[in-house]
């Protein structure tokens, strides 16, 4: 029973940390994508040996890549900032009733 305004999308309702097993295969993904950068580098360096400070720019592109592969994906992943969807209580204070006072 979903009516057409109502918004299907999961309500964040914890603070817990994404598993471990999607933790590493984010880092796996990053580390691939890296070290599959390195290999058109060289290419585009050796396409580019004529042009000289090219080349250079290409080989020295493609030097710290490995390391920074391997840090990125040790490291862990930050924490999300995303507020939990917890109920609040609506506080209200006490509205001073108007009462009649009959003197006499």
């Amino acid at each position: 029973m979903s009516s057409p305004d109502r918004d299907d999308t999961p309500v964040l309702i914890t603070e817990a940390a994404p598993s471990y097993e999607e933790q590493h295969a984010a880092r796996r993904k990053k580390y691939a994508i890296m070290m599959s950068l390195r290999f058109p580098c060289l290419i585009l360096a050796a396409l580019f040996a004529n042009t000289w400070w090219l080349a250079l720019f290409f080989i020295v592109l493609s030097v710290p890549l490995p390391w920074m592969a391997v840090l990125i994906a040790n490291d862990r992943p930050p924490r999300k900032a995303e507020k939990a969807n917890r109920y609040e209580v609506e506080r209200r204070a006490i509205a001073p009733k108007s009462t009649t006072v009959i003197d006499g």
